[in-house]
């Protein structure tokens, strides 16, 4: 897998000779508007396909029905397999590739998510589902097939909820047990706090490794990486809602640096906060 600093995450969209695509746009499907879906789609992907979206509007879904690509989330590129379900909140740089020599078959769905609306994918959900990902896949296909044949609108009307419900399932926080919860839900309250991975360990009255293990199984996240990842949600409402200095952000969210804060959010959002902030 190349190292991110040889994929050019400017926005684009590369296929290849051997990718195939079908594609379903709101402004064909009048059912998304009543979800906020923008567009879905199937894809074989085939080397050197790739998408960079820099600063996408809405949540976005990606399931893998067969082989394998690379997706960058969280500010790092991860392996995707069949079966798997992985999410993206809005507004935050994602990308993905087709590894050479290995078709990958997907299914994606993106929402249209001002910021004024609470997003699907938020600073609750997991950047995985633990399953999913061939239902929500099997839906989208059903709805391709209902679109190329009769196209019933009440038919049409049950698959795009099913898409919808799915995607809605797999962004739902997991059930964490009571201690986890307790502690995200501290940590949200006390983002500014000098966290540690002791310190979050000892919030649990569990050992380190035990938080650990729960936290990639239920989250897809490391608990230290789930951190980050809520400090950077709240940073980007505070950019978009308020106009406090980024210095006075980065201490709200826990970096007594804001240089340092400055390329955290750059490495997981896409952008500089100040580039961020002004839409660019």
């Amino acid at each position: 897998m190349p190292p991110a600093n040889q994929i050019p995450l400017e926005e684009a969209s590369i296929d290849g000779p051997l990718t195939l695509r079908w594609l379903l746009e709101s402004e064909e499907c009048g059912e998304f508007n009543a979800h906020r879906i923008a567009r879905l789609g199937v894809e074989q992907a085939a080397a050197p396909y790739r998408r960079v979206r820099v600063r996408p509007a809405g949540s976005f879904f990606l399931a893998t029905l067969e082989g394998e690509g690379r997706i960058l989330l969280d500010g790092k590129w991860q392996r995707v397999t069949a079966g798997s379900l992985f999410m993206a909140p809005p507004r935050v740089l994602n990308a993905f590739y087709a590894v050479p020599g290995k078709p990958w078959h997907f299914s994606w769905l993106r929402y249209s998510e001002p910021n004024y609306v609470r997003p699907l994918v938020g600073a609750d959900s997991p950047v995985r589902a633990a399953s999913g990902g061939q239902d929500l896949a099997r839906s989208i296909d059903g709805l391709r097939a209902e679109w190329e044949g009769a196209r019933d609108p009440r038919i049409l009307h049950h698959w795009v909820s099913l898409v919808h419900a799915l995607a809605r399932r797999g962004a739902q926080p997991p059930a964490l047990d009571d201690r986890l919860a307790t502690l995200w839900a501290r940590v949200a309250a006390s983002l500014g706090h000098p966290w540690t991975l002791e310190s979050l360990g000892a919030e649990v009255h569990g050992s380190v490794e035990y938080l650990r293990r729960r936290c990639l199984k239920e989250l897809g996240r490391s608990p230290m990486q789930h951190l980050t990842y809520m400090r950077m949600q709240r940073a980007q409402a505070l950019l978009e809602t308020t106009q406090e200095t980024v210095e006075s952000i980065a201490r709200e969210v826990g970096f007594s640096d804001g240089l340092v804060f400055s390329r955290a959010f750059k490495r997981w959002i896409g952008r500089s906060p100040t580039e961020y902030r002004h839409g660019r």
